[in-house]
């Protein structure tokens, strides 16, 4: 697979001066959208479109964390596929988001089971009957509550909730021989997050979801974070689940500090950077209105 992968990502810059301009555009075009890389311990990420894919090769199959689209999800099936004909043992979701759970649905008849933390499963569900697309999914069949683990190959998987964050049922996925945790949307890397309200996102919890996260893995582990603003960012280290705790603690206290200073939620929203932040990415508007209905709520 990583010979497979280095091919494909330099391919084109080997062969690029023997190659007409319309040689070249042509190439450019027959190019997959998508790309694998491999971390270590026979575990990888895939990125299209949606929230980061991570997945584990063992002898006894594969195991693949989220599922981005249907398109998406199938096209990794596919790229898994070349490598070796083996079972899909285990789907696991981070969270019920459709960027991470639209795929799910390519895993039927496929995927032996599908996990994720019983609040994943009763959000997927609630939001597959009001859009009324139930019969597009593919619902975990396994959920659990603090936590989950699960032997396959050499590895060991063990799942952990440590409570409301992004929603009510994000967990994190640790590979534990590999030491690889992903995340889920627990971390937008340099970005803006989505803070679900509606699936019982909670900004002061997370900021201690991040804090058990940091006390529970160490310094060697490889994080996957389910979305960046630079692509070769969807994975880091430590200190990336201190900067985005640090994002939280100054949002939560900068919205604090407009309303005991009397300002109304639309001038709060008029802002269009946290204070103390050099972020280059857009969308704080979204982050300020949540952590305002957040402190307003009752």
């Amino acid at each position: 697979m990583q010979r497979r992968t280095f091919i494909r990502n330099t391919g084109l810059t080997a062969g690029i001066m023997a190659l007409s301009s319309a040689e070249l555009m042509a190439n450019l075009f027959q190019q997959p959208a998508y790309k694998i890389k491999m971390l270590r311990g026979n575990v990888g990420i895939f990125n299209e479109r949606g929230g980061t894919i991570g997945f584990y090769q063992s002898a006894d199959g594969f195991t693949v964390i989220d599922s981005q689209f249907p398109d998406q999800s199938k096209h990794l099936i596919d790229e898994l596929k070349k490598i070796k004909e083996l079972p899909f043992k285990l789907l696991i979701n981070t969270h019920h988001h459709g960027d991470h759970t639209g795929g799910n649905i390519s895993f039927k008849d496929i995927a032996e089971h599908v996990v994720g933390h019983e609040n994943c499963l009763n959000n997927y569900l609630r939001v597959a009957q009001q859009s009324k697309t139930v019969e597009k999914q593919l619902f975990q069949d396994i959920t659990f509550g603090e936590t989950w683990k699960q032997k396959t190959g050499k590895e060991k998987i063990r799942a952990y909730y440590f409570g409301a964050a992004h929603t009510n049922g994000d967990a994190i996925i640790h590979f534990e021989q590999a030491n690889i945790a992903h995340m889920g949307d627990l971390v937008f890397n340099q970005m803006h997050p989505f803070i679900d309200r509606s699936s019982g996102a909670s900004i002061k919890s997370w900021i201690t979801v991040i804090q058990t996260a940091r006390d529970t893995f160490d310094d060697d582990t490889i994080f996957v974070f389910g979305h960046a603003t630079d692509p070769e960012k969807v994975t880091g280290k430590k200190a990336d689940l201190v900067a985005f705790e640090d994002y939280l603690l100054r949002l939560l206290a900068f919205v604090e500090a407009e309303i005991k200073a009397g300002k109304s939620k639309e001038d709060i929203i008029k802002n269009k950077e946290i204070p103390g932040l050099s972020w280059k990415a857009s969308g704080a508007e979204r982050s300020l209105i949540a952590t305002y209905d957040e402190l307003t709520s009752k």
